[in-house]
């Protein structure tokens, strides 16, 4: 029976290990943490966005980072197979607005609860607080086993990496597997936070601290440093909602922006973002503007600042004010066409400049990790020391909000601990 060691007790952690055991390997799961899974408990609000139930094949327009490194993970084992599991382990699951899948009960830790009811069937042995120190590999360049604090040396066959990123600290993810695979010769990508929010230039922002926007509309514009032939470019455009914070942007459209802001070019010239922001993206401008003209008509004889009541949340009035440079105490009626068409504009396209994104405190996913160059897509195994695998967001992969990384984890978990239990099978049923 082959040994197998799987470092960290997460979701591509704990999924490794099922994947391994259900496929005939004794498994060890060694977490540093006191409990499993501590960054799913405050997935989704602490709700947990299991996967996504959209097509498979719709996956890889969601995914930025390592798309084609992906097909075999995700084609092996997909968002189908996933929500079998916990349905036929005993937690059900509803799909949402955006084919996101949660638990019924909204609770993060009935999924917990489910893994490791089927690590226990499958007695998995599980080693809380007991962190990796490293992993031994034998001159010819195959794992002979690892060293932890609580457990010393011991021999495995086969080691999976399930480590996580940097992202949510508190979590344990302070990039133990990025160190693993460096020492061991494995090239780590630069890491920086993902699906983060924004920092902004603009002071009104913090004053619409806390204000929700719904059904509005983004672009982010990517604006390279001056050069000849460097042109500006859209990376991003969505339809959703977004949130004013004490330090710029947030919310589901703005974390999924995030995944397309880039530091610098390959040059490592700097970029500078814009992000724009249409209230009205169901309205062309000419709509628009016919709508602000029925406004202005019912309040012909009020002042510009008392007009706005039907256009935006009672917050936001004296921004949008102050923005178009209409006088506030003018009568509507005394509003010109120029000023009005200038502010049906501005209403269609609010720019914000980014200043940067928050840290990896905030951030839900880390962007960059252990290059899938070094690792077999069909197997999840290094391709520099024979029986060392990696699996989940360790790994230079990285998406957007919705379940797809979750589902990334699963996906790259399963295939992971199915090779490392050299044992051909399909699937965890």
């Amino acid at each position: 029976m082959k040994q197998v060691a799987v470092i960290g007790c997460g979701a591509a952690g704990m999924m490794a290990a099922i994947s391994a055991a259900m496929s005939g390997a004794a498994v060890t799961i060694f977490e540093k943490n006191e409990k499993p899974g501590k960054k799913i408990y405050i997935t989704g609000k602490g709700r947990c966005n299991v996967t996504n139930a959209c097509d498979i094949s719709e996956y890889f327009d969601k995914i930025p980072h390592g798309s084609k490194f992906l097909y075999s993970a995700l084609y092996g084992y997909d968002n189908t197979q996933v929500m079998r599991l916990f349905e036929e382990n005993g937690c059900k699951l509803k799909t949402e607005r955006g084919d996101r899948v949660f638990p019924v009960s909204d609770h993060s830790s009935d999924i917990i609860s489910t893994l490791v009811r089927i690590l226990k069937k499958l007695k998995v042995d599980i080693r809380y607080q007991d962190e990796v120190r490293w992993i031994q590999v034998s001159e010819d360049g195959h794992v002979k086993g690892i060293v932890s604090e609580d457990s010393g040396i011991s021999e495995f066959d086969s080691v999976i990496v399930c480590t996580g990123g940097l992202s949510y600290p508190s979590t344990g993810s302070t990039g133990d597997g990025l160190k693993f695979a460096k020492e061991l010769g494995h090239k780590v990508t630069k890491t920086t936070p993902s699906l983060v929010p924004f920092e902004v230039a603009q002071k009104w922002c913090t004053e619409l601290q806390g204000l929700a926007l719904k059904n509005v509309a983004i672009k982010l514009e990517q604006i390279p440093a001056s050069g000849p032939g460097k042109k500006k470019k859209y990376v991003y455009d969505g339809f959703g909602e977004m949130l004013f914070t004490h330090f710029g942007v947030s919310g589901p459209l703005i974390l999924t922006s995030s995944c397309y802001y880039e530091e610098a070019d390959k040059k490592g010239e700097k970029y500078s973002y814009v992000i724009h922001l249409d209230l009205k993206p169901a309205l062309t401008e000419e709509q628009l503007d016919k709508r602000i003209q029925r406004e202005f008509e019912n309040a012909k004889n009020k002042q510009f600042k008392n007009s706005l009541n039907a256009l935006f949340p009672s917050k936001m009035i004296p921004i949008m004010v102050e923005l178009s440079g209409i006088d506030p105490e003018k009568q509507v009626n005394a509003i010109t066409r120029g000023e009005r068409l200038e502010f049906v504009s501005l209403i269609k396209n609010i720019k914000m400049d980014v200043t940067g994104l928050r840290g990896f405190p905030e951030a839900i996913i880390t962007r960059g990790g252990v290059a899938t160059s070094d690792i077999n897509p069909s197997t999840m195994e290094s391709k520099k020391i024979k029986g060392l695998y990696f699996a989940g967001e360790v790994i230079d992969v990285d998406a957007q909000t919705g379940g797809f990384n979750l589902q990334i984890a699963w996906s790259t978990g399963h295939l992971a601990g199915e090779s490392a239990a050299d044992v051909d099978n399909d699937s965890v049923r």
